[in-house]
């Protein structure tokens, strides 16, 4: 009050303690809030492959970029962790790494389909449950085998014997070779062990093995970039839902021209359909939304920025983006697949 008894322009009445409660919560809740919370941060990006190979090779890149676009700029480092055709990297961020936002994984496709096609995979994780973050390709796999080989096309391998590198179950360098020669005829045989791409395509130059299959075509042209100039490469068939432009360019057929099959058709499909998430990015179930936006929103950022894609044009990545919340709805897609069409396609990419 005034010395007069009027009342001040500048007097308040008290504010009730519940008024101060509810905005000091939603202050807390608000996106400056979530934006604040990287700041003089670490994120722990995960690679479920070995070093040196192509999903090292997208995950570096992308960290080089991906602070920029995140607020707070937190520091991105790059971890290996192969095991499992990269399950053991999403049970990593499913179950023991922080679910705050701060570590997230970069790994094959197959960790996320074989919990459905291998129901003795043992995962540790739920695929439909884990969050994605978004895919950086969504790209075509190949069977090749090197110009030593007996093996120049596909006819070849469908009238002689022959021998392919692979992985483990769960990968594709596993999956594909058995796949072709249980939907196709193909004669040929799987040797599996190998730990990296790069052993495989050593083992191809010495001609100790034929070929390889289920070989992102994007990280063949990274890894063996003189094989495609100099034609030394016999690219046998592609898979893709939808052919690729550029092998197709080359003359390469798709599988599905040798897939007769109307159940295996289905079941291929169901296989290949991963292929839409080549290069997926993956965090905990539990993460919070705000951080979850926060890296969706970045990652997207990073796959349409300039100095980013020259820096992956510099490295030979092909880039082709999925949101994280396509992939999130394909994956629940892929999981509702009929029971016998999974049935067949679980009986396809076995020995």
């Amino acid at each position: 009050m005034t010395g007069n008894g009027s009342r001040s322009l500048f007097s308040f009445a008290p504010i009730p303690p519940t008024l101060i409660a509810i905005a000091f919560t939603i202050t807390a809740g608000s996106p400056v809030a979530a934006t604040d919370f990287y700041a003089g941060k670490t994120i722990e990006l995960i690679v479920g492959g070995s070093a040196g190979g192509g999903h090292d090779a997208y995950a570096r890149t992308i960290a080089r970029h991906l602070p920029r676009f995140i607020p707070g700029a937190p520091s991105v480092v790059v971890k290996n962790m192969p095991g499992a055709g990269s399950m053991r990297a999403a049970g990593y961020v499913n179950s023991i790494a922080p679910k705050d936002g701060t570590t997230i994984a970069a790994v094959y496709p197959g960790a996320i389909v074989t919990p459905l096609l291998d129901p003795k995979s043992k995962a540790q994780y739920e695929p439909t449950k884990l969050n994605f973050i978004g895919s950086a390709e969504n790209g075509a796999r190949i069977c090749a085998t090197y110009g030593k080989s007996k093996i120049k096309s596909f006819a070849d391998v469908l009238a002689q014997d022959s021998v392919f590198a692979g992985s483990a179950p769960g990968a594709a360098a596993y999956e594909y070779g058995y796949m072709l020669r249980n939907t196709t005829g193909a004669k040929l045989r799987v040797i599996a062990g190998y730990k990296a791409t790069r052993d495989m395509i050593l083992d191809m130059e010495r001609g100790e093995v034929d070929g390889l299959c289920g070989w992102d075509w994007s990280t063949a042209k990274t890894q063996r970039p003189g094989w495609i100039r100099d034609k030394t490469v016999n690219i046998l068939v592609q898979f893709a839902l939808e052919p690729d432009p550029e092998l197709t360019k080359l003359g390469v057929p798709p599988i599905w021209n040798f897939v007769k099959n109307e159940d295996d058709r289905k079941a291929v499909k169901v296989i290949v359909s991963q292929q839409v998430f080549s290069r997926p990015y993956i965090a905990a179930p539990e993460t919070p939304a705000a951080q979850l936006k926060i890296l969706r929103e970045a990652y997207a950022a990073v796959m349409t920025d300039k100095q980013f894609l020259a820096d992956a044009e510099k490295s030979r990545l092909d880039i082709s983006p999925s949101s994280g919340a396509k992939l999130q709805e394909l994956v629940r897609e892929i999981y509702a697949t009929p029971q016998a069409t999974v049935e067949r396609a679980r009986k396809i990419i076995a020995p």
